[in-house]
């Protein structure tokens, strides 16, 4: 990832502008940053905030702040896991400047733990191969079973809190445009975007609340989509020699890379190089629903590996979180709100690991707490107060269950008239005694287009089909009784709109 990529993916800048500062380095030289500040594209302090989030390259071992003895035992498993024969490769394994693995090479030939054989297509010193000693293979299948972490050398603990603060959440200004676009296509209350804009802005804990099938995990789910800015996050982090995975590929998604080659092809920036130990990507959106136990929210232990990995909240910092269906978890909503009653307040938490030591991290995320139960049957007073955003997603209006309905009939070409919509309305809070909900058009026309298509028919509102999805969103009552079904002159009425 380069420097120019970073940029465009934190909408800093444009391809165009990197384009033309390109362009201009080649003919003046210098870095492209001074470029893109010389030509107007960005202004220097701001390119210096960004870099100056930007973790930079170690210099030497000792800039690493980890033991040399762990990391020539991490590079050592790393190659022997790995099949891995150039110092290239190792380089590339470890995450770390080719000059500090050079370095380690030299120490790890000094003990006779490897040894050279030599280069085939090149004289670079990157190009060299090694394999193992006896001596070598002893030594690595040893610390293997001490640890059996083999992947990127970690950072530490004190360079993570340090990184984590750097990027919070509040650093970016989210505006209504934001909201507006990470929504396109829904249909939602005004009021509910202008409710949401402050609380995503003050990075504080959230409760959307309301009936069910009115959209609050999807609009909390669109929420990603508002923040653009670029975060680290690191492989792994240390602490007290124990070693804890953060980076899951499957939450931390990765940035796009686009076609600039604006440096050299082992940095980001030639007088500040990036630190290939931590992963740029997007800001996590971690979701949990009704599987959260509180054992989710602690370090969980490898007794064979004997290492850590991260709970999900730490995944989440940077981020937001989102707790969907709260009070339908494992972990009762008095357990799971009494953890987190300090994090919220205090925006640090404490973890332990398994050796008694105990440690702080910042609790810097946006907490989402996503309910259709009653929240005071949840939570005591203590906690809501702790709670700043409150916003119920209740039922649509009748105005705007319509234009829900016109969007669903428009994707499933199927023509909606005023005197079906009214009956529909009819049916579904006389007939069926139920409150209008946003996701009954989608259910509705998705019914109807199904039915019509197992009768060969082009999709279309008929009388039976309309009432066969209607039915469908309610069971019959216990008694064996059904809700009432409307009067016959209500049926006649459905028969007639839909004949026209």
């Amino acid at each position: 990832m380069r420097l120019g990529d970073l940029l465009i993916r934190a909408k800093l800048v444009t391809e165009q502008d990197v384009a033309k500062a390109l362009e201009r380095l080649a003919n003046h030289g210098g870095r492209l940053g001074d470029n893109l500040v010389a030509l107007g594209a960005i202004t220097q302090e701001t390119l210096n905030s960004f870099l100056h989030r930007t973790p930079t390259e170690p210099a030497d071992i000792a800039s690493t702040k980890l033991d040399e003895a762990d990391l020539l035992g991490l590079m050592l498993k790393l190659i022997y896991t790995g099949r891995l024969q150039t110092v290239r490769q190792f380089a590339e394994a470890i995450k770390l400047p080719y000059h500090i693995v050079l370095e380690l090479v030299k120490m790890a030939v000094d003990r006779q733990f490897l040894q050279n054989l030599g280069s085939r297509n090149s004289d670079s010193l990157i190009d060299l191969a090694y394999t193992f000693t006896e001596e070598g293979r002893r030594y690595v299948q040893d610390a293997l079973q001490r640890l059996h972490y083999t992947g990127p050398a970690p950072v530490t603990i004190e360079e993570f809190t340090d990184q984590v603060n750097l990027q919070k959440l509040t650093n970016e200004l989210v505006t209504y445009e934001k909201i507006k676009a990470a929504i396109v296509g829904l249909q939602f209350d005004e009021r509910i975007l202008e409710q949401c804009g402050p609380a995503l802005n003050s990075g504080r804990a959230m409760l959307l609340y309301g009936p069910p099938g009115n959209g609050k995990t999807t609009v909390a789910q669109r929420f990603a989509s508002v923040f653009s800015d670029v975060i680290y996050v690191p492989y792994a982090v240390e602490v007290e020699g124990q070693i804890i995975r953060v980076h899951d590929p499957s939450i931390h998604l990765p940035l796009d890379a686009s076609n600039f080659n604006d440096e050299n092809e082992f940095s980001v920036v030639k007088a500040q190089s990036y630190d290939a130990r931590w992963v740029p990507c997007q800001r996590p959106f971690v979701v949990t629903g009704g599987e959260l136990t509180l054992e989710m929210l602690d370090l969980r232990y490898d007794p064979t590996g004997h290492y850590y990995e991260a709970p999900l909240h730490v995944k989440a910092l940077g981020g937001c979180l989102l707790i969907d269906d709260f009070g339908r978890q494992i972990v009762s909503p008095t357990n799971l709100l009494n953890r987190w009653i300090v994090p919220l307040e205090s925006r640090v938490d404490y973890l332990k690991l398994h050796t008694g030591k105990t440690f702080s991290i910042p609790f810097e995320e946006l907490v989402i707490f996503s309910t259709n139960l009653e929240p005071e049957d949840l939570m005591d007073p203590a906690f809501l107060r702790r709670l700043p955003y409150k916003i119920e997603v209740g039922a649509p209006s009748c105005e705007l269950y319509r234009k829900i309905f016109d969007t669903e009939c428009e994707k499933q070409s199927v023509q909606m008239t005023d005197e079906i919509f009214d009956i529909i309305v009819d049916r579904v809070t006389i007939g069926k005694g139920m409150e209008l909900a946003a996701y009954h058009p989608r259910f509705i026309v998705d019914q109807v287009v199904a039915t019509c298509r197992f009768m060969r028919e082009v999709p279309h509102f008929e009388p039976r089909f309309i009432e066969y999805a209607i039915d469908n969103l309610r069971v019959r009552h216990s008694s064996g009784a059904k809700a009432p079904t409307g009067t016959a002159a209500q049926k006649a009425d459905v028969a007639a709109a839909v004949s026209v």
